[in-house]
């Protein structure tokens, strides 16, 4: 693996704070009143965070599954990212108007209050840090798509559709845990939100059409039950969480997690400032980005190992690509090499293989086999 330089992957690789033989500093440092156990105060789990902060990086690497034992520090990780999302411009509309709406379908895109804004140059749009938008198990299909205002219609006697937790994550992280036990018809729900990038809800004679532009994190334990196909294939990562095997590792685990419990706000000082200068680095990757490119020699490379391990799915070599883009921009380089290919490969290729699909095409070839013979058969 090519010698890493960025302070970025510095930081998440390293083994403890900068300030760990420090007495935390008690002037206020802008921490929310949430005190969340810090993302980078977790041990080992590098396979994780790095999956993790590639797809904030790269909404196109196509999210991340995460898949192990309770007790591993999968919501942990997740709920830490908070401290460390990218800027996006957001739409300031109630309804999630944007510029390009009015491209795609001219002002009649827009609502009349956007549409007058615009007319006068004023901006529709702000920016604001990427959110977390967690989806509940007990949630209805109603609360996820978006339904009818049940409280406006019983008050004041007419109908209004309300948004729903999808559009709500309209450029954030949906983040779902077990979401092997997630109802069938949720699913269905956010496949195809996450496939369009926008839905439409539907009641009666009224409609509205939402933007849902995901960058979706899922978690699940494998003991629970396993996840339809269907869903598994929309996350572009997956990781493989399991418990620390060394017994330092572990020692380390219960000390960090005691402090935490007994002075949370000492322990999030200790590791405030290697969060601040991470998410100032994560904000220049993701500047960066746009400018990372792949040589022809690095993409035949990658080629050369779907085909060796027999993949069909082509969202492979996006996956595997995309998130070999965001591992140089991380590590502050512009050209993508066969060493970040490789630091990314097990993430991606392992999310595609199948035995069901190798064997299921094997038996039809032969099956073809036999067709083709009698048709050429006098």
């Amino acid at each position: 693996m090519a010698k890493r330089q960025s302070q970025l992957l510095d930081i998440l690789y390293s083994r403890g704070p900068a300030a760990a033989k420090q007495a935390a500093k008690q002037q206020h440092r802008g921490l929310a009143s949430e005190l969340r156990y810090p993302f980078l105060a977790i041990v080992g789990q590098t396979e994780m965070k790095i999956a993790l902060i590639l797809t904030l990086i790269n909404r196109a690497v196509g999210g991340v599954l995460l898949m192990g034992a309770r007790g591993t520090a999968k919501t942990t990780a997740v709920r830490g990212l908070l401290d460390l999302m990218p800027i996006i411009e957001r739409s300031s509309c109630e309804y999630g108007c944007e510029p390009e709406d009015v491209y795609i379908y001219g002002m009649d895109g827009v609502c009349q209050d956007c549409a007058k804004k615009l007319g006068m140059g004023d901006p529709i749009t702000q920016p604001e840090p990427m959110k977390l938008v967690e989806l509940p198990l007990n949630s209805r299909l109603e609360d996820v798509v978006g339904g009818i205002n049940e409280r406006v219609a019983l008050e004041q006697k007419r109908v209004r559709l309300e948004r729903g937790i999808l559009s709500y994550a309209d450029q954030n992280l949906l983040y779902i845990d077990e979401i092997n036990l997630l109802d069938n018809n949720i699913i269905d729900a956010i496949l195809d939100a996450a496939a369009q990038g926008q839905y439409t809800v539907r009641r009666g004679p009224m409609a509205s059409t939402y933007h849902s532009r995901l960058t979706l994190v899922g978690s699940m334990n494998p003991e629970e039950g396993f996840l339809r196909p269907q869903i598994q294939d929309r996350f572009g990562l997956r990781v493989l969480v399991r418990g620390m095997a060394d017994a330092a590792e572990r020692l380390e685990i219960y000390h960090r997690a005691m402090a935490y419990q007994r002075k949370p706000y000492i322990f999030v000082q200790q590791w405030a400032d290697d969060t601040e200068s991470f998410a100032s680095e994560m904000a220049e990757a993701h500047k960066r980005l746009a400018k990372v490119t792949l040589t022809p020699e690095v993409e035949m490379e990658g080629l050369r190992w779907i085909e060796r391990l027999g993949i069909d799915s082509h969202r492979t070599e996006l996956t595997l690509f995309e998130a070999g883009r965001a591992y140089a921009a991380a590590d502050e380089r512009l050209t993508v090499t066969i060493e970040d290919l490789q630091a990314v490969a097990l993430l991606a290729l392992r999310q595609r293989q199948s035995n069901f699909a190798t064997t299921y095409f094997n038996e039809q070839t032969v099956e073809d086999e036999k067709i083709k013979a009698v048709l050429v058969t006098p």
